[in-house]
């Protein structure tokens, strides 16, 4: 009956080592050879929109959070003014092109004219006064071509397919050429930034697969690398406002691994996955050399 016991507490011993030692490989594979970090975030392209012309804004034409296509009206500031300046320039230009006639076929007569009658320098004083009123409408046709562009940037539209966001523009606002009135977030810009300890860069390489998981959901997306950044910033090298290196004279004996952000590309994003940016993600990375050794065992 002892050896019996003494058989079985071996046993079971060796049931528990042989489980610790699996499952001290497991951990090992998942922390060493397929790299992953808690620490992902969504990111997008976002285009802020501004007005190219000044004036109070008589229409808006959207609304918060709304989807719009490339083209579509925004909103509108008004364009009066604009379309005034464009007739004044229209009636320059006029002016200019009937001055610019009338010294041409003046040029043109004293050309023909006998030598006798008319002097080398009469042609020539012609000639430049002819040469410089087409210089003249040329100008004045440049500025009809501005007014026409400032009259039809009157109308703000969509660049990108995309949805918009922070509104901050109403009607009898007054919009400032170059001062942001909303944003627009790229559709189809979604990514992913994952920062993953520095111990783990070298696992990494361009193109490994990859597995995001939102917190917001069960659902896995599936990706790929994209890039690794080349830089952050190191907060210890700071310039004094001679330009000397200010470097900190302690020194902290618990090193911290820096986080280094990794371009992930979304390959497919299924159509009931709302993505937003700023959503925080859970990412796991699938070496290429672990990927072909499974495939090759």
């Amino acid at each position: 009956m002892n050896k019996i016991q003494s058989l079985l507490r071996v046993v079971i011993t060796l049931i528990v080592l042989a489980f610790a030692v699996l499952l001290g490989e497991r951990l090992w594979n998942h922390y060493m050879h397929s790299p992953w970090t808690r620490d992902g975030r969504v990111q997008a392209d976002v285009i802020n929109v501004s007005a190219d012309v000044s004036g109070q804004v008589i229409d808006v034409a959207v609304k918060d959070n709304q989807l719009v296509h490339k083209g579509d009206l925004l909103f509108r500031v008004d364009p009066e003014r604009y379309r005034i300046a464009l007739s004044q320039a229209e009636a320059l230009q006029q002016s200019r092109r009937a001055d610019m006639q009338q010294k041409q076929r003046s040029a043109e007569r004293r050309s023909k004219v006998d030598d006798l009658i008319v002097s080398n320098e009469v042609r020539e004083v012609a000639d430049s006064q002819s040469q410089a009123a087409g210089a003249q409408f040329q100008e004045a046709a440049q500025q009809v071509a501005a007014a026409k562009l400032n009259l039809a940037r009157t109308e703000i539209r969509a660049t990108v397919d995309g949805y918009v966001t922070n509104l901050r523009v109403h009607p009898g606002d007054y919009a400032q050429v170059g001062r942001p009135q909303l944003a627009i977030v790229d559709k189809d810009s979604f990514w992913v930034y994952g920062y993953f300890e520095e111990t783990k860069i070298p696992t990494l390489h361009e193109n490994d697969s990859v597995q995001i998981t939102l917190m917001s959901g069960t659902q896995t997306l599936s990706g790929h690398i994209e890039s690794i950044s080349r830089a952050i910033a190191d907060r210890d090298n700071t310039t004094t406002p001679e330009l000397l290196a200010n470097v900190n004279p302690t020194f902290s004996w618990v090193r911290l691994a820096q986080r280094i952000p990794v371009r992930i590309h979304i390959d497919k994003l299924p159509d009931n996955v709302l993505l937003s940016a700023g959503m925080t993600c859970t990412v796991i990375v699938k070496p290429q050399a672990v990927a072909a050794a499974k495939q090759t065992g």
